[in-house]
Formats: C-alpha cells, sequence, structure tokens
C-alpha cells in the first residue's frame, strides 16, 4: 500500500495497492503489442490523439488545482499554471513533429538512393517526481508517443494521483489499448521494470542518489537513461542590471513553490556597486509573502512537501548562521511556521554566506536564498561554476553581449538573461555534472526518443 500524505494537515489524501507482479508483466506484454500497431500511425494520426489528450486534460484544470493544493501544498492560486505549462510544452512537442522526426537527406549520390530514418524505440518508461507533476512528466511523454513509443508512467507516491489524471485524459481521447499506462510501483519493482528488458528508455526526474540506483537497474540493458537529478542554480546582478526588476523576478524565482523546484534560484551573487540597493528590496518583498493553507486563496507560500524536508532546510540556515550568516527574516512574522517536525516553513534571505556552507553548495529544494557580494564579472562566473550542478544559471544585466559572453563561460544546461525559473520547450531542456545527462523537449529532444535507421539503397538498372 502507497500512502500519499497532505503536507497542509497531515492527513492521508490518497492510498493505492502496488502493482502485482502479474499486473506489471501484463502491462509490459500489452504496451510491447501496443506499440507495433502505433508506431505505423502517421504522425498526423498520433498528433490527432495526444491533442485530444491536451484538451481532455485542460478541461480538468480546475480539478487538477485542488488536487495539487491537497497533495504536495501549492497554494491553489497558483494550480491553474501548472496546467498551463503542461499546455505549452504539449503543445508545442506535437507541432515540431513532422519537422523534427523528418527523414534527413544527405545528398545525391549517383545510383543510389540514401536517407536516414529516426525509428521509435519502443516501450519508455517515465519516473515522474512530485513538485511539477504534469509538467515533468510531459516533457517525456508526449514526445515519445509523438515519435511512435508507447509510455508507461510511474509517478512520486507524493502524487499518486496524477497518474490517475493522465490515465483519465488519455481514455478521453480514445487511444488504443496499451499506448499508455499507469503503474504504482515499490522503489524495488521500479528497479525490477527497468532490468527487466522490456523497457527500451527510462526518463528520470528526481535525487542524485536516486538517478544513481535506476543507472544501476539499467546497467546491463543497454537502454538509454535520460536523467534530470537537480540543481543548484545561480543568479548573478550585475553593475548594470535593473534593479527593481531583478529583485522581483529573482524572489519569485527562488520561492515559487515553496523554493521546490530544480531550476529554482538557490544562491545569489550581486555586484558590489548595487548590493546597498538590492539586498534590502529582495528582503522586504519576501517578506511580503504569505505563508499558509494551500486551500486558501491568500496564501502565496504553502508547506514543503513533507515536515523532513523542511527540517532539513532549518537545519542548513541553522548552521550557516552559526558559521557567521546573518538572516534577515525572522520566523516568528510566519506564525503558521511551527519550528522542527513542521512542514510550514517561514522563508529565510541569508547574507555574509560563502561556499563552505551547505546552503550555498547542497540543492535545498525549499524556501531559502544565500546572497553573495563580487568584484564583477570573473568573480562571479568563479562562483557560479563552483557547484557539482549545472541545470541553469541567470545574469541580469542590460547588455545582452556581456550576457553572451559570461554565458560561455558558464556550466550550465541553460543561460537566462532577466529570466528565471522557467522552461521554454523550444530550447533544449539539458544540463552537467551532477545535474544528470540527456535532453528533452525541442527538437533535439526528439533525438533521445528516437533512434537512427540508415537506408543505403543501390538502384541497379538494365
Amino acid at each position: 500500500m502507497v500512502k500519499c500524505v497532505s503536507p497542509g494537515d497531515g492527513k492521508v489524501f490518497a492510498e493505492r495497492d502496488v502493482a502485482t507482479a502479474e499486473q506489471i508483466a501484463a502491462a509490459l506484454d500489452k504496451a510491447k503489442a501496443a506499440q507495433k500497431s502505433w508506431r505505423k500511425l502517421s504522425i498526423a494520426q498520433r498528433a490527432k490523439y495526444c491533442t485530444a489528450v491536451v484538451d481532455a486534460m485542460v478541461s480538468m484544470k480546475d480539478e487538477i488545482g485542488k488536487e495539487l493544493a491537497i497533495s504536495m501544498g501549492r497554494p491553489i492560486r497558483y494550480g491553474a499554471g501548472e496546467v498551463g505549462g503542461f499546455e505549452e510544452r504539449a503543445r508545442y512537442m506535437i507541432s515540431i513533429a513532422d519537422q523534427a522526426l523528418a527523414s534527413v537527406n544527405p545528398g545525391d549520390k549517383e545510383g543510389f538512393e540514401r536517407s536516414i530514418e529516426r525509428e521509435a524505440l519502443g516501450v519508455v518508461f517515465t519516473i515522474a517526481p512530485w513538485n511539477f507533476p504534469f509538467m515533468t512528466a510531459v516533457n517525456s511523454i508526449i514526445p515519445a508517443l509523438m515519435a511512435g513509443n508507447v509510455s508507461i508512467l510511474k509517478h512520486s507516491s507524493a502524487t499518486l494521483i496524477i497518474g490517475e489524471r493522465f490515465e483519465k485524459a488519455f481514455a478521453a481521447a480514445g487511444l488504443p489499448d496499451g499506448v499508455f499506462q499507469h503503474l504504482i510501483l515499490s522503489h524495488d519493482q521500479t528497479a525490477d521494470v527497468i532490468g527487466s528488458g522490456k523497457v527500451d528508455m527510462v526518463c528520470f526526474t528526481g535525487s542524485v542518489p536516486a538517478g544513481r540506483q535506476i543507472e544501476q537497474a539499467a546497467a546491463e540493458q543497454f537502454i538509454p537513461v535520460g536523467l534530470e537529478l537537480g540543481g543548484k542554480d545561480p543568479a548573478y546582478v550585475r553593475a548594470d542590471a535593473d534593479v527593481a526588476f531583478a529583485v522581483e523576478n529573482i524572489v519569485d524565482g527562488a520561492f515559487f513553490n515553496s523554493g521546490q523546484s530544480c531550476c529554482g534560484i538557490e544562491r545569489i551573487y550581486v555586484d558590489a556597486s548595487v548590493w546597498d540597493e538590492f539586498v534590502p528590496a529582495f528582503v522586504e518583498m519576501v517578506k511580503s509573502y504569505k505563508l499558509g493553507d494551500p486551500m486558501d486563496e491568500e496564501t502565496t507560500l504553502g508547506p514543503l512537501i513533507k515536515s523532513s524536508a523542511a527540517d532539513f532546510v532549518r537545519t542548513q540556515i541553522e548552521d550557516a548562521v552559526k558559521a557567521g550568516a546573518t538572516a534577515h527574516i525572522d520566523a516568528a512574522d510566519f506564525p503558521a511556521d511551527k519550528g522542527m517536525g513542521s512542514a510550514y516553513l517561514a522563508p529565510q534571505v541569508l547574507t555574509n554566506v560563502d561556499h563552505s556552507m551547505s546552503v550555498m553548495m547542497d540543492e535545498s529544494f525549499g524556501p531559502v536564498v544565500g546572497i553573495m557580494k563580487v568584484s564583477g564579472d570573473e568573480e562571479a562566473i568563479k562562483l557560479m561554476n563552483d557547484s557539482p550542478f549545472g541545470l541553469t544559471a541567470s545574469i541580469w544585466t542590460k547588455d545582452v553581449d556581456a550576457a553572451r559572453e559570461i554565458g560561455q563561460e558558464l556550466e550550465t544546461g541553460t543561460v537566462f538573461m532577466n529570466r528565471c525559473d522557467y522552461l521554454d520547450p523550444a530550447l533544449a531542456w539539458t544540463g552537467c555534472k551532477d545535474t544528470g545527462r540527456g535532453c528533452t523537449l525541442s527538437s533535439i529532444g526528439y533525438e533521445s526518443l528516437t533512434r537512427p535507421k540508415s537506408f543505403h539503397l543501390r538502384v541497379v538498372t538494365g
């Protein structure tokens, strides 16, 4: 039995039995059989089905917003944004499938017909996280189907019913049986599925330790594994930045979803010349947040996914303060925070921090950010790269050329200028270092979901 416990009130929101060995075997066999006919459909036919899936999901957005608030603590006022992001990504990937999956023509060669075709892999196994449960899952599911694969989804136990929402949307769209399936699995069962020899790709979003376990489970299968394993994303505020604009957007990028975003801002480097303007404005804006019941329309900061996650961040903050950091937020101003053991955690802004502190090096995944003063671009680049992660980095400046030059030096998957904590489906979503490997979305994302097959045909006449 798997239980989904609401972080808002600590009550069990949903509980489901894990799949039996027989159910798992049947699902894998059904997927293999379904893929044989699904891959033969035209891209236009697949697009019709997938578009209907998106339409069905969008029609459920009000119910989804409530379920997200209860199951993982996202304030209900932001519920529609999750479905909006799902829709944007899905519709874009559907729209580019014809071009992205087109044959590659290497040029004419007398007496030969040559091409490189993009062939579906088979069964794509998506293991999705709880923090953005629709937007992360859709990154692989819809493109996989558009490429001629079939999909099996294993969702986080913290968002059990999200898989059921996907099932309802696919059922409403009338997809052939077996093209999409949802399984509730234990960790051991998940590893068994990966190592079964019956899935052809694994797409995982989660922690670094879990990513290592995924790779170990797939080690002898010779299948591609896509891993997005989090980040410690930096922001750099240059001397020429629009400070008010930077404050507004970086605060949102750091504290949206209670900081539980792999591409959220977790560390900030500010040029000394704008430090005195930036820090007070940043702190004041954070103080304006309301921590409370995620079902309350006034709430802008909900609980973390569980109390242990909040306690980890509390410990990071306490350790940093003991080492000399300055905490700018009084937790007493956020009475919903009851201290250790509570999933409700007051936001925190720290200065006088350095890279010897966990809060500046280890992924926090909570509402805390450290801010350091820097002398200019060279120091900022050095500090931004001083991390085991490399998902996104943002530069706040009026100088596009400077942003490009700095971006070339950064060890990251995405470089933002005057933006953060956003995923553009037209661009490759990827990372480096402990953030993982592989790519989703954009035309390049389709390359991960297909294998090249070359046709070298000699034309014999006479």
